[in-house]
C-alpha cells in the first residue's frame, strides 16, 4: 500500500490555499515518500500557499532530508487579478499585487514543518542555474506557458539524480479539459521522448516519471 501522511498533515493539506485534490496529493505524497529513500533533496517548482509543500516537507522529515521549494510568490498567469484562479486575499493591500508568501509561511508555521523546508524565493531559471546538487525528486507545478514550464523543465529535470523522480502536475491531453493551454502536458511528452525517463503513474493530472535514463 503506498504511503500515506498523518491525520494532522492531510488536514492541513485540505484546509490550506491551493487547487491541488487529494487523491493528486496523496500520489505526490506516496512518491515523495518514495524518492526521500535515495536520501536527497525533494525539490517543488511552484509554492504558491503551501499546499503540497506540506506533503512534501512531511515526507522529507520522514526520510531526514530537506523539501525546497521555488516560486517568487507573485502568482502565475492564472492567478492573476480578472483570471478564474485569483484569489484576492493573496494580494499585498499596501502594494498592490499579490504576495503569497505570508500565508505560505503561515501554512508550515501551523503544520509545524518550517525547519524540514528550504524556501527559494525568486524566479525559477535563476535558482535552477545556481543549484548544482542533485535531487530525489522534481515536482514542476509552476507558470502554465510553454515558456515556463519549458524552463522549469529544462532548469530542473537534470538534477534528478538515477532512479529519481520527476513529477509534473496539470498534465491534461484533452484541451478541452485544460484551463491556460497545455505547456505540462507537453514538457511530459517531452521527457517521454527523450528515453530519459520512464513513467510510473498517473493521478488526475499528476504524472509520475522515473529517471532511467541520462539526459532530459
Amino acid at each position: 500500500m503506498p504511503a500515506a501522511p498523518p491525520p494532522e498533515i492531510l488536514a492541513a493539506f485540505e484546509a490550506a490555499k491551493g487547487f491541488m485534490p487529494a487523491d493528486e496529493g496523496l500520489a505526490l505524497y506516496a512518491a515523495a515518500v518514495t524518492a526521500g529513500r535515495l536520501g536527497l533533496p525533494l525539490l517543488e517548482v511552484g509554492t504558491y500557499c503551501g499546499r503540497s509543500t506540506l506533503l512534501l516537507a512531511d515526507a522529507a522529515r520522514r526520510a531526514g532530508v530537506t523539501a525546497v521549494t521555488v516560486d517568487h510568490h507573485r502568482g502565475s498567469e492564472e492567478q492573476q487579478p480578472g483570471w478564474e484562479y485569483h484569489d484576492p486575499e493573496t494580494v499585498d493591500p499596501e502594494l498592490g499585487v499579490m504576495d503569497t508568501l505570508p500565508a505560505f509561511r503561515r501554512t508550515l508555521y501551523r503544520a509545524g514543518l518550517e525547519e524540514h523546508v528550504l524556501a527559494l524565493v525568486g524566479r525559477s531559471p535563476r535558482a535552477a542555474a545556481l543549484w548544482q546538487a542533485p535531487v530525489g525528486l522534481v515536482f514542476v507545478d509552476g507558470g502554465h506557458t510553454d515558456e515556463h514550464a519549458n524552463a522549469d523543465y529544462e532548469g530542473w529535470a537534470p538534477r534528478v539524480a538515477e532512479g529519481g523522480l520527476l513529477v509534473i502536475h496539470d498534465v491534461f491531453p484533452d484541451p478541452v479539459d485544460e484551463f491556460t493551454g497545455q505547456a505540462p502536458y507537453r514538457i511530459y511528452l517531452r521527457a517521454l521522448a527523450s528515453g530519459a525517463f520512464t513513467e510510473v503513474s498517473a493521478t488526475g493530472s499528476l504524472r509520475v516519471l522515473r529517471r532511467t535514463g541520462t539526459g532530459i
